[in-house]
């Protein structure tokens, strides 16, 4: 873990300095994927600080799943991404909360003690699931989950999605409207894209969530373009993406196809083994490790 802890910010600079110099064919040859079978917390104590530019994950939450009996200590987990996370980086947390009896409200449970540790909550976003087969007898159709996105310090890294806009071009638009409720109006400009609300909607399931069979041995998967989508906004290529509860590699797929460093850790090595043949079957290059 020493050779890890001392190698992932050199190579990472190194190979940053590299793009300058190489055509981006030649970047994607150096993207290796770490998958590591240990306790995280563990793990990430053996790290320096301010080393990871992003996490993005998807943990357990109120005993909804399976997970072979494995613990889930998430106090010592968020303060260790907070020590771990570089200064302007980001942790990108997707968690919901038991329904029955009630929501938990876990996640803001959460969310509040990650901003007790010192993150900024950047932003509350949602993950909206278009096809959820979940109904309820006495309440509306739960169809999305929390994307708290926090961020230690000012974000270094914002890339904006873009959607196109209906209509562009130069017209009349209200401004500046007064305590007098009298519209006025000058002329401005209407670009052909805006910025993406935070409202992420994904199909989920397979075809949806993803195309990869194997990552349904997982009890919980997310979808890959949720992945892709934060890794595009809150990274650069080179940057190392961090997922502390790496599951079926959902993360670390679309940060490698995306030129970006991956490091995946999880306890189960069935899931490390179910990660390491996905990325493999996607023809990413992936090094197993033990803590």
């Amino acid at each position: 873990m020493q050779q890890l802890d001392m190698g992932l910010a050199q190579e990472s600079k190194e190979k940053i300095a590299d793009t300058a110099s190489s055509a981006e064919s030649k970047l994607i040859e150096f993207r290796t994927g770490r998958l590591i079978v240990g306790n995280c917390v563990d793990v990430m104590r053996s790290w320096k600080d301010d080393l990871i530019q992003l996490t993005v994950t998807s943990p357990p939450y109120d005993s909804l799943r399976d997970y072979k009996g494995y613990e889930f200590p998430f106090e010592e987990i968020a303060q260790e991404l907070y020590r771990v996370t570089a200064k302007g980086g980001i942790v990108v947390w997707v968690v919901g909360d038991r329904i029955n009896g009630g929501r938990s409200l876990t996640s803001f449970r959460q969310a509040i003690y990650f901003q007790e540790l010192g993150f900024s909550a950047h932003d509350v976003m949602i993950y909206q699931k278009k096809n959820t087969p979940f109904t309820r007898s006495n309440a509306y159709t739960n169809a999305y989950e929390m994307m708290f996105v926090l961020s230690k310090g000012k974000p270094t890294t914002f890339n904006p999605l873009k959607v196109p806009t209906q209509r562009h071009g130069f017209e009349m638009l209200t401004h500046n409207k007064l305590p007098d409720g009298i519209n006025k109006k000058k002329l401005g400009e209407l670009k052909k894209e805006k910025t993406r609300t935070n409202i992420w909607s994904y199909a989920v399931g397979l075809g949806g969530t993803t195309s990869d069979r194997i990552a349904f041995q997982h009890p919980a998967v997310f979808p890959e373009k949720l992945a892709e989508d934060h890794v595009l906004s809150w990274s650069n290529p080179g940057d190392i993406v961090f997922d502390p509860m790496c599951g079926s590699g959902t993360t670390g797929k679309m940060a490698l196809l995306r030129d970006r460093e991956f490091v995946g850790i999880d306890i189960s090595p069935e899931y490390i083994e179910i990660a390491r043949q996905r990325l493999t079957q996607s023809g990413l290059s992936v090094e197993i490790m033990n803590a």
